[in-house]
């Protein structure tokens, strides 16, 4: 039987920290320590910690009592600002506060896996090199993922543990109010337009419609996470992480609207905060009339999100070989993937 293990999960109740938070709670041998600034909304097992990330010393309180017996840590926290490049400072501070905090007092970490995406390749900036490959340098652009893993490469130099990153994207998941959910806007976009008894555009750039794209679920990329922290061949590399397969929004999206029961349509590119965040109302008697989850229609719709999700008009595309070469041999059909959450979303009730 495997040695028992204790996972500390930062970020937990995100799309990646609640599936991740998921999948070990159905393996015997973890303990689980949940980080997120609020408690989980959802039944589990975990123990949860509360803190404030931003806060050094929130840090060293809350988490220098709980994590003397952390073994691995997992990473997947994200705070959202209004621009990619606001994002940079409180990321990296979050996670060099939380790290430096646990490195601290966890006498028998092992493992630091740190949650990064294909934003390390420069994606999110246009046109880019593809399949992007974990060898690839980093973009002269700074961002986030160079500050965090700097930082964890300076502080393993005065531990023995060993560390891994997963760059997946666009994960695709079950979970509300995160900042990063294609899904629910998908969701609710279908929803909306039935209701409002409009086709179903494709509200993104032309480009967009007809390049390249790939995304990553939840699940997979969970069990993948494991994986990587437990497998001595994976200490100290990287891998991409996707579904293993791609697709063009032109063929998905007719599936998607006979889906949500509605004319499916071709591109006609608009701001959707202002297109459908004007619709609070609507929303809010699409509750009552069905007996929705009481959800805030700003919870269960990003559309900020929705505006960058659906404005590159260039090829995404992440070569996986280098986690089969390691062992890591899961994949996943991406259409069946949107139609499966979808029909978690509705038995959920949070959609109709």
């Amino acid at each position: 039987m495997s040695a028992r293990k204790t996972a500390l999960i930062v970020g937990a109740t995100g799309v990646s920290g609640r599936s991740l938070l998921t999948h070990l709670e159905s393996r015997p041998d973890w303990d689980i320590l949940a980080v997120s600034r609020n408690a989980p909304d959802f039944p589990t097992r975990a123990r949860h910690v509360q803190a404030d990330l931003l806060d050094p010393a929130s840090c060293r309180e809350a988490l220098g009592a709980a994590c003397r017996d952390v073994t691995h840590v997992f990473y997947t926290a994200y705070a959202d600002r209004p621009t990619i490049a606001q994002t940079r400072e409180p990321n990296a501070a979050m996670f060099r506060n939380a790290l430096t905090a646990v490195t601290e007092v966890a006498e028998g970490l092992q493992h630091v896996c740190l949650l990064q995406g294909t934003k390390y390749y420069g994606q999110y900036l246009g046109k880019f090199k593809t399949p992007a490959r974990e060898r690839d340098p980093r973009h002269p652009n700074p961002h986030f993922y160079y500050d965090q893993e700097d930082c964890m490469l300076e502080l393993q130099r005065r531990g023995s543990w060993t560390w891994s990153c997963p760059r997946p994207h666009v994960i695709c998941g079950f979970a509300l109010g995160n900042a990063l959910n294609l899904i629910s806007v998908l969701a609710v976009y279908g929803t909306m337009c039935r209701e409002l008894k409009r086709p179903f555009t494709f509200p993104g750039k032309a480009g967009a419609f007809t390049s390249i794209y790939q995304a990553t679920d939840a699940g997979l990329l969970a069990r993948a996470m494991e994986w990587m922290a437990t497998d001595p061949r994976c200490a100290n590399q990287a891998f991409n992480i996707t579904n293993g397969d791609f697709f063009r929004y032109e063929n998905m999206w007719p599936v998607f609207a006979q889906y949500f029961g509605v004319e499916a349509a071709g591109v006609e590119t608009v701001d959707l905060r202002q297109d459908m965040g004007r619709h609070e109302d609507v929303w809010n008697r699409l509750v009552e009339r069905h007996g929705l989850m009481r959800n805030a229609y700003a919870r269960v719709a990003d559309w900020n999100f929705a505006n960058y999700a659906f404005s590159n008009d260039w090829d995404v595309m992440s070569d996986t070989t280098k986690s089969r070469r390691f062992g890591f041999l899961e994949f996943i059909d991406s259409e069946e993937m949107f139609l499966q959450l979808f029909d978690r979303f509705r038995a959920a009730k949070v959609v109709p």
